[in-house]
């Protein structure tokens, strides 16, 4: 018998990639309006920038449990290339390797986003040995 989480795997992922992409959305007014009330400090918080990677463990296992229970291959790939690259931009704005716009998160999100709320309205097995297998 599966857990819940596991279950709701799709439910899941889409919530914490919501969360993710409001969590990137705000970052830039958050940071507005502390600049303007108070300049001593021009970084971020260090517990806001470790939400990034929060929202990249939950989804990580999202995925995986989504990943298993799928009855489309193309939507198994389709989750790990969309947190493969949002992975890729989230530690690439923490070390700058390449110049990317700020906006180049959202895709990411957004597509892990699309992905989950697909599978989990078209892709989910309905008896045992129907799901895809890789």
């Amino acid at each position: 018998m599966q857990s819940t989480a596991i279950k709701k795997s799709d439910t899941l992922g889409a919530f914490a990639s919501g969360l993710c992409l409001i969590h990137c959305i705000a970052t830039p007014f958050i940071f507005i309006a502390q600049t303007c009330s108070a300049s001593c400090c021009s970084g971020a918080p260090t517990w806001w920038s470790m939400m990034d990677y929060l929202f990249l463990g939950i989804s990580f296992f999202a995925i995986y449990w989504s990943v298993q229970n799928t009855s489309k291959n193309w939507i198994k790939y389709a989750l790990w290339t969309s947190w493969s690259v949002l992975l890729f931009v989230i530690l690439n704005e923490k070390i700058e390797l390449i110049h990317l716009a700020e906006q180049a998160i959202y895709t990411p999100a957004l597509a892990l986003v699309g992905f989950h709320l697909y599978n989990r309205k078209y892709c989910q097995c309905a008896e045992d040995g129907c799901c895809a297998t890789a």
